[in-house]
Parts: C-alpha cells; structure tokens; sequence
C-alpha cells in the first residue's frame, strides 16, 4: 500500500512540474489530462504528507519523553502531543487503506456501453431496450449525461443492439461490474399458452479513453459512409449517407455511428468508441500479466459470463457473482439500482483487501 502511495506522491510532483512547462501548457489535450490526473491524485497525496507529518511529530514527542533530563512540564507536554499524533496518525491510515482499497486509475472515467440481444429473437431484443433503459434511468438518477451513440432496433421497439455513452462523475467505478450476459425469465407478449421463456443480452462497459491514453495513426483507419433508418421499420430513412462506419485495419475492429444527422457528429461518435475499444484491449492485456487484478475481480469481467438472472414471476433479481437475491425486480427496471450496486461494491472491497493482506504476509 506505502510504495503506491509513494509512487503516487512521486507522479503528482512530476505533474506539478509538467504543468508549468510552456510545451505542456501548449499541448490542450495534455494539459487537460495533467490537470484531471492532478484532481484524482491530489487527495490521497494530500492523506499521506498529513500522515507522515503525524508519525514525524509522534516521534519528536517520544524522543523528548525518553530523555530523563527533560523538563517536567515539556514532557507532560510531549506526552499530549504523542497521543494526539497517534490519534491522528491512526485515523489517516484508515482513510489512506480506504483510498488504496477504493482508487483505479479508470474509476472516475466516462463509459461507454454496448448491449446486444442474445438467445431468445424479439424476446432477446425487448430485454435489451429494458436493459438501456434501466441504465438511462439509474443514470438520470445520480446526475449523468446519457448520449446515443449506435443503434438497430427492431419492429417492436427491442434493440438489436445499442451502444451508448455515460458521463458524469465516477461513472465506470459504479458501472464497471455491469459487463457480461444478463438473463431474462419471463412469458413473452408473443407467447399464447403463458410459458416462461428465458432469453439473453450481453453489456459490455467500456472505459472512455482519451486522446492521450493511446495514439492511433490515421493510415490505420478506413472510413465507410452509409445511410441507415432512424428508426424501428425503416422510418425516416436517412437520404444522405451520414451514418460513419470506421475500420482499424491493424485488428479488423468495425464500429458504426448512426444516431447523428451529420457525417462530422458520428465520425466524432465513432472515434470515441473506437477508441475506448482499443483501450479496454489494452487494459485486458494489462489485467491478463497481473495476477493481483485478477484476484481482486468481482468476477472474470468476460462478456460471456453469466452474471445476473431478471426473473418476472418472482420479482426478482439475482446477481451470481456475488450471491446477492432480491425481490425489487420492477423497482430495479426502473433505474433503482443503488443497493444493487452498493453490494459489487462492498464484494470488490472486500476482495482487495483480502489481496492486500496477503499481499502483504507474503512480503
């Protein structure tokens, strides 16, 4: 945990110095970013230069109590100062573990999400429009902006998939556990003899990545032009072809950008979830050569995985990850979603710390 926060001390100084040089100063895409990873990095730096100032002044107090030629009153003194540091002392080494245990360099990060339906045709469709809305709505909740990125519905209203970003404060630390299979288990509006059928969707949380997270050379990119309909059965067909389709030739990555009138909005679009793809493979690759991450994972974070079954008879929601039941299926549709949440919250917390304390018996 120290050498973190060391190393975290370290970088704010560098960034300190970083944003007083004028080639920094003129670069605006850096600077913003200095000055973001400032924000981020200042508090905690801030918790360990007033922990280390209350471990220096206990020490002065105890080296003056264990001189036996000092003053009386100095070291009754000496003996109110020790107890306070050590109070204080205490008190910021639990808010620094509470910061080490809770901070990732991509918590405070936008996202941007990308539901697709599953198993189960129409009925697969429909469960994913109830899926964006429920975080439209959980968004709406906690003061986030939602921004249409890519989407293809279908006849009645479902989504083939949708792709969409989130923006606000802490966004991917409240969402990140969200990616993998959801299961739905309900009759469908198209089911005569009321039995229940169980279809799927996938969600996949991308971090946002920025401009100066990952440089991608222009040659790399193949842009296509399209039109596409704007809406459920081929409404409003778009005569123009303003729907941006880009291609990164390195990998073959496709993405596609529909929601905009213009060609210039959906190339910006499609650029940032380009570029949050590229990120999230380089953050996997990061995650896959070090084992401390995949321990503290609140599950593996594939796609693929099932992690959370949406039962209508029962009014309930199950979340397998973590064990967790609860009968607040609608309340939950409904963008409520916090206790939800706060419980892969708790299980992630819990899992660090449990890989810090062996971390640190095995040091």
């Amino acid at each position: 945990m120290w050498d973190k926060l060391k190393a975290q001390r370290d970088r704010l100084d560098e960034i300190e110095r970083l944003i007083v040089d004028p080639a920094v100063i003129a670069d605006a895409p850096r600077y913003a970013a200095l000055m973001k990873e400032r924000g981020r990095l200042a508090r905690p730096v801030a918790r360990l230069r007033a922990f280390e100032d209350a471990r220096e002044k206990r020490a002065q107090a105890e080296a003056l109590l264990a001189d036996p030629t000092a003053d009386p009153e100095m070291r009754a003194l000496a003996a109110e100062e020790r107890d306070a540091a050590r109070r204080a002392e205490e008190d910021l080494q639990r808010q620094l573990e509470e910061m080490v245990l809770t901070d990732d360099a991509s918590a405070h990060r936008n996202v941007i999400i990308e539901i697709r339906a599953g198993t189960g045709g129409e009925e697969a469709a429909l469960f994913g429009a109830d899926l964006f809305r429920m975080y439209s709505k959980y968004a709406g909740r906690r003061g986030w902006t939602v921004g249409l990125v890519d989407a293809s519905e279908t006849d009645r209203g479902g989504f083939r998939q949708v792709v969409f970003s989130v923006e606000g404060e802490d966004v991917y630390r409240f969402l990140r556990h969200e990616s993998g299979v959801h299961r739905v288990q309900r009759v469908p509006e198209t089911e005569a003899q009321g039995r229940i059928h169980t279809s799927t969707a996938t969600v996949a949380v991308l971090p946002e990545a920025e401009e100066v997270d990952l440089e991608i050379n222009p040659a790399d990119i193949t842009e296509e032009l399209f039109r596409r309909s704007s809406g459920p059965g081929g409404q409003n067909v778009n005569k123009v072809a303003s729907a941006v389709r880009l291609i990164y030739k390195p990998t073959h990555l496709v993405v596609e950008s529909c929601t905009e009138r213009s060609q210039h909005q959906n190339r910006v679009l499609a650029m940032r979830l380009l570029r949050s793809r590229l990120y999230e493979q380089q953050m996997m690759k990061q995650k896959d050569a070090m084992d401390q991450m995949r321990r503290s994972q609140i599950g593996t974070g594939d796609r693929s995985e099932k992690i959370r079954t949406y039962n209508f008879p029962q009014n309930r929601v199950t979340d397998h990850r973590i064990g967790v039941t609860l009968h607040q299926l609608q309340r939950i549709l409904e963008g409520e979603m916090d206790e939800l949440i706060d419980a892969l919250l708790r299980a992630e917390r819990e899992k660090r710390l449990k890989a810090l304390a062996k971390e640190a018996g095995g040091a």
